[in-house]
């Protein structure tokens, strides 16, 4: 066996078999060495906020920067509430940084509350000099979900029932991932001999998802097509990345008969995560939860 998958799976297997409370489960390495293309030249990986800098909902939150050694981190569904649907969450930060409280811990922990099993990703940024912006991330949430599939009776959870959030540019991330067949990388070991594209997503305040100068025409590298999977899409019409990106997407969705359930809210703007204030647009996890439920995906375990 590997000796990198032998202590990866010693890990998680002690992770399963301790119950999430407070304390921070431990987070898994991604790649056995170096990542692909990896230097390793970017400085100390640290919170890069400064004191009182764009409180959301009064609270502070952490802007993770300089990763070079990316992870994932498993909260696993509290045993009895358990759906078997696990969820991939990819943090924002426009690939400069990880927005990895506001949008990682605190959706694991909505994530959980409604039986899911949620797996903290933290990806490689800022952008990779010479690369595409989602390149380098991309890699890392490709071998996540090879990695959670291969590891899916550890966790409990149904290799079939495993999607994908993501807020601004994770949602992207997400995207991406959902429209990407081949791995970005040389496979290692049996994580990246199975599916990485996720069975559903959800895209929260995304970005990047479509061309300004080109009449709002879908990026690229999120094109739709009849195999991309079902999508729920939350935005407001004052965000300031500009709500046709979600609509020009949904229609492309939509056009390719792709199930999508698209929430466009009044006011918020952007960055809000899932910190509950008066606008209405912070209630999108229930309807996401709602959506999840709809379409299956959280069928209580018996």
């Amino acid at each position: 066996m590997n000796p990198w998958y032998r202590t990866s799976l010693s890990l998680l297997l002690a992770i399963v078999g301790t119950t999430i409370s407070a304390a921070e489960p431990t987070p898994l390495p991604l790649w056995p060495e170096k990542p692909p293309g990896e230097k390793g030249n970017l400085g100390e990986e640290k919170d890069l906020s400064k004191p009182k800098e764009g409180l959301v909902a009064d609270k502070p939150l952490i802007r993770l920067g300089n990763v070079s050694t990316p992870t994932l981190t498993l909260y696993k569904a509290p045993a009895g509430k358990s759906t078997g649907a696990a969820v991939l969450v990819c943090p924002g930060g426009g690939y400069h940084i990880l927005a990895m409280d506001l949008e990682g811990t605190e959706v694991c922990e909505w994530l959980n509350s409604i039986g899911v099993t949620a797996a903290l990703l933290k990806y490689r940024v800022p952008r990779r000099e010479g690369l595409e912006k989602h390149a380098a991330p991309l890699q890392d949430a490709q071998r996540a979900m090879g990695y959670l599939r291969a590891n899916a009776q550890a966790l409990g959870i149904d290799p079939h029932c495993i999607g994908v959030i993501g807020f601004s540019a994770g949602a992207h991330l997400a995207a991406t991932l959902c429209s990407t067949n081949e791995r970005s990388y040389s496979p290692i070991d049996k994580s990246d001999e199975l599916e990485a594209k996720p069975n559903f997503s959800m895209l929260i305040y995304p970005a990047y998802l479509t061309i300004r100068e080109k009449d709002d025409a879908v990026a690229p590298e999120v094109a739709v097509t009849t195999n991309t999977p079902p999508t729920f899409i939350a935005m407001t019409e004052d965000d300031p990345i500009r709500v046709e990106t979600a609509l020009f997407y949904t229609l492309a969705l939509k056009q390719a008969k792709v199930p999508v359930e698209l929430h466009i809210y009044p006011k918020g703007g952007h960055g809000y995560g899932l910190r509950r204030t008066k606008n209405l647009v912070t209630t999108w996890p229930d309807r996401a939860a709602e959506w999840m439920n709809s379409q299956g995906f959280l069928k209580q375990q018996k």
